[in-house]
């Protein structure tokens, strides 16, 4: 029998893979939706979620805060957030239609009447909707708050339901240090199970980072190389040239080591270093990732660095030290830059060093990682005029550019044979014409989706802070000492320079 392959009217090929995986009814609840990271990160996102028509048909939004307001006053505060922080300008018709499901509900985190007005609250909405909606608990809070929370859900029969999931989505820091965070854990195992849980770092969420996989998986090209035959380091940058704002209160308790390094960065180097997965099945994925975490062994303190901004120039300004910051104590010790070297102690990357730098008020603002091959033992190639052949590097670059780019010896146009490197490079925006989506986009669609591919697993929550915190320990011992210093607008202190040399030097900022 003869099978037609024409196209029926309604299909369109170039669409195909482009389809949209089906998001459940689902009552999305932030705790804490009067905060800096709601203002400016998750009601945009959600925002742009609906603009592309990504939310579910039945979805809503329960904020909850202690600030005393109206469903209509919280609803004004999120169309100006909205306003002011979304990607794209937003469209009328469609902010009006997401603020049409936006309640609030005002309640101090340990006050268990605000538990229950909640309850009801999702009693309510369900019968409108005639059908039991997902749950998703999404704490955007203080870390202090988030036991509370929990531990209230549970009090109030919320953190289960027969027909429907439930999820509890938890903002970073995961606890503190190794102790506070294992604290932490067994708060949130006693109250919901290990797949209910939904530990973000933001990072994850980048179209950059998530590409680290596919560079490596996709590309025959790179996987044969990717180990200690063919790899001569790997360098990871997150460098900021902005210095603290107003976070003084919360940055003098973490400095650079948990601020970025524990999480972001540790992330970076689990996705750069991972065996292929079976699948990119969520468990098949962090089961690589942790096997790569628990191959690290806390550096010794030789092999790390700390230091504090001066005063200097940023941006073409003069900015004031960190010591001279609103709200830093004068005689604060927190490191505003942090370098370590690390080494995954496993057959592909022994003897491979893996270099990380994080720190404020430095030279510009980038995100990267940098994979710096051996170089060719052929050196015919030196003559005058010639910057001879350099290593070759493939760079990921996380941010403020997404792309990717190769370095690759190439001659220089005349008679002799002059040989300088040049850039193969591809920049996201203008490869997919497209604007990437905002981490957060991606991330609250994915809870909703119970896909957890992106978030973070306990044991890798529990390997990250394994390294962290001897190095911690380390540093909190050495109260005497002379702490580093580098002026703001540099690239860093001078004994960074030290920790990666003399043969390797960091990338330029």
């Amino acid at each position: 029998m003869a099978v037609d392959t024409r196209l029926q009217p309604d299909e369109n090929p170039l669409i195909e893979g482009l389809e949209r995986l089906p998001v459940p009814a689902t009552t999305l609840v932030i705790f804490g939706a009067t905060g800096d990271l709601a203002h400016r990160k998750l009601l945009p996102a959600l925002y742009n979620l609906a603009h592309e028509g990504a939310l579910p048909e039945r979805f809503k939004l329960i904020g909850i805060a202690r600030r005393e307001k109206e469903h209509d006053d919280f609803r004004d505060e999120t169309r100006a957030s909205i306003v002011q922080y979304s990607r794209r300008e937003p469209d009328s018709d469609v902010l009006n239609g997401l603020l049409e499901h936006v309640d609030y509900i005002p309640s101090n985190f340990d006050d268990p009447a605000g538990y229950q007005a909640l309850a009801e609250a999702l009693d309510k909405l369900d019968a409108e909707a005639g059908q039991p909606l997902n749950r998703d608990y999404y704490l955007s809070t203080a870390p202090e708050f988030f036991p509370v929370i929990i531990q209230q859900l549970k009090a109030a029969g919320l953190h289960r339901h027969d027909e429907v999931d439930v999820r509890c989505i938890v903002e970073k820091p995961f606890g503190t240090d190794l102790s506070s965070a294992r604290s932490l854990q067994q708060v949130v195992s006693d109250v919901f199970r290990e797949r209910q849980v939904f530990r973000i770092d933001h990072y994850l969420g980048k179209e950059t980072v998530q590409n680290v996989m596919a560079f490596r998986f996709a590309n025959m090209m790179f996987e044969p190389i990717w180990n200690r035959n063919f790899i001569d380091h790997i360098q990871i940058t997150g460098a900021e040239d902005i210095g603290i704002g107003t976070r003084a209160g919360y940055y003098d308790q973490a400095g650079a080591l948990r601020d970025l390094v524990q999480n972001h960065m540790l992330q970076l180097v689990a996705l750069t270093c991972m065996e292929p997965p079976a699948s990119f099945d969520a468990d098949k994925v962090r089961d690589e990732k942790v096997k790569v975490l628990t191959a690290i062994t806390p550096p010794d303190p030789a092999d790390t660095v700390r230091a504090q901004y001066t005063a200097g120039t940023s941006g073409g300004e003069d900015v004031v030290g960190y010591l001279e910051e609103e709200g830093v104590p004068d005689d604060s010790r927190t490191e505003t830059f942090a370098a370590l070297k690390l080494e995954v102690h496993n057959w592909r990357w022994a003897g491979v060093p893996i270099y990380l730098r994080t720190g404020k008020r430095l030279a510009r603002k980038v995100t990267e990682i940098a994979v710096q091959l051996k170089p060719v033992p052929h050196l015919a190639f030196q003559s005058q005029g010639s910057i001879g052949v350099m290593p070759n590097q493939l760079i990921l670059t996380v941010q403020p550019n997404e792309g990717a780019s190769l370095s690759l010896g190439a001659k220089i146009p005349g008679s002799r044979m002059r040989i300088r490197p040049v850039n193969m490079e591809v920049l996201y925006g203008s490869a997919f014409m497209s604007q990437s989506p905002e981490a957060y986009e991606r991330l609250i669609l994915d809870a909703m989706r119970g896909d957890a591919t992106l978030f973070t697993r306990n044991d890798e929550v529990d390997a990250q802070w394994s390294i962290i915190d001897p190095i911690l320990e380390a540093w909190h011992g050495d109260a005497d000492g002379a702490l580093p210093t580098y002026e703001s607008g540099t690239a860093g202190p001078s004994e960074a320079d030290r920790l990666i040399g003399p043969e390797r030097e960091w990338r330029k900022l």
